[in-house]
């Protein structure tokens, strides 16, 4: 018999040489920034001994690229919440409008995904349903990186969708809603007391993006928390046995947010954070006609760019919330 905690002796290794690289890199990063703040300084200083104004546009360039890296390293640190450093689990679901709704899904999947690729980040679907016609009709991704969590929190809730439908005949303006639901990939196992008959577990044939086993075999799972409602569903693993043990982490991210959130309601300490996921509560809104501008209905951040902020453009956003979560202050913004 093995020693108590032997199998987590791997696992265990890899998250301290994790957590090792990630403070190397962030030192390394202090260290560049250091060197780059001195060059700086000693362009300026031959600029004015020489007198020579062709150095201004190189010293404007490095100046702009030194401020952008501070403020990087500025929002980093406002990620001090104690599951931000996960990876992070998210599901998209389309609301009432059919086709319209499930093809602004897609645009909204699409828009993460080159999200994470900015920031060199990787992802992987764990469950994945095509709507009736196009687009999507739920998808649940994880995205891994180094606090993809804490930057990922701040897209939770209902995003709204202003434009000339490319499915009406009439050309008429539509308005569609995509709900998000955001939860950290919490690998250890978590004080959550689940009564097994408050489950209903379900196979289903998988379906949609995944790997070879992918309309083979009855091995997607799907549980729900009978009490409280709560859906996961899992279908990327390569056996039923692992969608289960993934689908159960889920569940109880899920029900651990969901008692965070109920805390914190109670102490009033969440500054209208939570709210029933429901349609008339959205966070962001992307109007596409008559004009274009991106709004978060929260900390006030704007862009007049609707296209970058849909090929992946959010840190705009991404960083006003989290400087509105630490100081509870709405700041606009423009990108």
């Amino acid at each position: 018999m093995e020693a108590p905690g032997f199998w987590d002796e791997p696992d265990r290794s890899n998250k301290l040489m994790k957590e090792l690289k990630n403070l190397k890199d962030i030192r390394q990063t202090y260290t560049d920034l250091e060197t780059q703040y001195e060059d700086i300084l000693t362009l300026i200083e031959i600029g004015y001994e020489e007198n020579d104004e062709s150095l201004i546009p190189e010293v404007q360039q490095e100046l702009e690229s030194f401020e952008n890296t501070f403020e990087e390293i500025r929002i980093g640190t406002l990620l001090a919440g104690e599951y931000d450093k996960n990876n992070a689990i998210l599901k998209l679901n389309a609301g009432a409008g059919g086709t319209e709704s499930c093809d602004w899904c897609s645009m909204l999947y699409r828009m993460y995904t080159r999200w994470a690729e900015r920031k060199g980040f990787t992802m992987e679907v764990l469950d994945y349903l095509d709507g009736d016609e196009a687009g999507i009709k739920s998808v649940t991704f994880q995205v891994n990186g180094m606090n993809a969590y804490g930057y990922l929190k701040s897209e939770k809730g209902v995003h709204r969708l202003v434009r000339i439908s490319p499915f009406n005949a009439q050309g008429k303006r539509q308005t569609s809603f995509v709900s998000l639901e955001v939860m950290p990939d919490i690998e250890e196992d978590l004080d959550i007391e689940i009564d097994e008959k408050d489950l209903r577990i379900d196979t289903y044939r998988s379906s949609g993006a995944g790997g070879q086993h992918i309309n083979k075999t009855s091995s997607a799972i799907r549980i729900t928390h009978i009490p409280t409602g709560t859906v996961v569903q899992c279908q990327n693993e390569r056996s039923q046995f692992q969608n289960k043990d993934k689908a159960m982490q889920m569940l109880k991210a899920k029900l651990f947010l969901l008692k965070q959130e109920a805390n914190a309601e109670k102490l009033s300490d969440i500054r209208g954070e939570v709210k029933d996921i429901a349609w008339g509560n959205q966070i962001r809104s992307y109007v596409l006609q008559p004009y274009t501008m991106v709004k978060d209905h929260r900390t006030g951040a704007e862009s007049g760019n609707a296209d970058a902020v849909l090929d992946g453009a959010l840190d705009t956003f991404i960083n006003a919330y989290l400087k509105w979560l630490s100081t509870g202050k709405t700041e606009g913004a423009t990108e």
